[in-house]
C-alpha cells in the first residue's frame, strides 16, 4: 500500500508576476502593472494542482526561511499537499519574475536560491517517500545530479515522470527511467538538438523516444499533445477555452498525467485528462490558484477528437 499517490521532487519559488502590455525587447524598459506575489515553482506547483485534484501528494524540496517560504508552505497544505519533505533554510526562497501579456503568454528568468540546495543527499535522506510513492515526478529547476539521484533510488515498481525544464541534455540513465518524457516545443527543439530536425511534432516524439524514454509526451498548447510509446504515436485533442494566463499551465498538466498514470489510465487517455487541466488552468491568473479541481475540470466540455499525428 502506498502512502502517496504521487511525490514531486523540485522547485519551490515565490512567483513575482507583473502584466505588460507587450514583453520588452533587449535593451527597453516597458512600464507594467502592480506586482502580484504568488506560490510557485514547477515542483510545488505541481504538488499543489494534484491534490487539488484529488491525489495523496507530498513535495521534496527546499525553501528559504524567509516570508516567502512560509507562502508556499501555507499554499502547500491549504491545496492538501503534505510538505514533510519540504527543507527550510540554506539560502532564500527561489524567486521567478514573470511578465504576462493580454493574451496570456508569459516570459520568466528564475533565481534559483534554495532550490539549487536540493542536493542529492537529501534525497537519501528522503528515501522512505520514493518507497511510499506510486509516481515520482521531477522537473531540472534542481540540480541535475540530484534528479539523477531520484533515478537511482526509485523503488521497484513506482513510475518516473520528468519534465526537463528549463531543457538541458540528459544523461542515459534519466532517459531510461522515463516514463513519460514530458516536453514542449521548446524542450523538444533544445534536447534533440539540431537545427534541421523536422517540423513535425510528431516526428520529434518518434526521435525522442529512440533516445531511450519508455514513453514521451509532447505537448502542443492549444493544439493538445502527442503521445509515443511502443505501439506507436498518438494526437490528444485540445480543450477549447479563452486563455487568461498560461503561467503554471504545464505543470498542472504534468501533475495531472502523472496522477493518472498512477491510477492505472493508459497514456493517451491520461494525457486527455491532463489537456482538460491544462485548459482550465489558463483561464485564471496566476500558477497555483488557477489549478482546478477534479469537479471544475469535469465541467469542461472535451473538444472534438482529431486524427493521429
Amino acid at each position: 500500500m502506498y502512502d502517496y499517490d504521487l511525490l514531486v521532487v523540485g522547485s519551490a519559488n515565490a512567483d513575482l508576476v507583473i502584466g505588460v502590455e507587450r514583453r520588452p525587447a533587449a535593451g527597453e524598459t516597458v512600464l507594467g502593472g502592480d506586482l502580484a506575489v504568488h506560490p510557485g515553482g514547477k515542483g510545488a506547483n505541481q504538488a499543489v494542482a494534484a491534490a487539488r485534484l484529488g491525489a495523496r501528494t507530498a513535495l521534496l524540496a527546499r525553501v528559504g526561511d524567509d516570508a516567502h517560504g512560509r507562502l508556499l508552505l501555507d499554499s502547500l497544505r491549504a491545496a492538501g499537499a503534505d510538505p514533510v519533505g519540504v527543507l527550510v533554510g540554506g539560502a532564500p526562497t527561489g524567486v521567478a519574475l514573470i511578465t504576462v501579456d493580454p493574451s496570456g503568454d508569459n516570459s520568466i528568468v528564475v533565481s534559483p536560491g534554495a532550490n539549487a540546495r536540493l542536493a542529492p543527499a537529501d534525497v537519501r535522506a528522503a528515501v522512505s517517500l520514493l518507497l511510499g510513492s506510486r509516481v515520482v515526478s521531477a522537473q531540472l529547476e534542481i540540480p541535475l545530479e540530484t534528479v539523477v539521484e531520484v533515478v537511482r533510488n526509485l523503488p521497484e515498481g513506482s513510475r518516473f515522470v520528468l519534465n526537463p525544464s528549463p531543457p538541458r541534455p540528459l544523461p542515459t540513465e534519466v532517459l531510461a527511467a522515463c516514463d513519460p518524457l514530458i516536453v514542449n516545443e521548446h524542450e523538444a527543439r533544445v534536447l534533440l538538438g539540431d537545427p534541421g530536425v523536422s517540423e513535425e511534432p510528431a516526428d520529434w516524439a518518434r526521435l525522442l523516444l529512440a533516445r531511450g524514454p519508455r514513453s514521451v509526451v509532447v505537448t502542443l498548447g492549444a493544439q493538445g499533445a502527442l503521445v509515443a510509446d511502443s505501439s506507436g504515436v498518438t494526437r490528444v485533442p485540445s480543450v477549447q477555452v479563452d486563455a487568461v494566463d498560461t503561467t503554471g499551465a504545464g505543470d498542472a498538466f504534468t501533475a495531472a498525467l502523472a496522477w493518472q498514470l498512477g491510477s492505472g489510465s493508459a497514456l493517451a487517455e491520461a494525457a486527455a485528462y491532463a489537456a482538460r487541466v491544462g485548459a482550465a488552468a489558463v483561464t485564471k491568473r496566476g500558477a497555483q490558484g488557477s489549478y482546478p479541481t477534479a469537479a471544475e475540470v469535469g465541467s469542461l466540455r472535451r473538444a472534438g477528437a482529431r486524427t493521429p499525428g
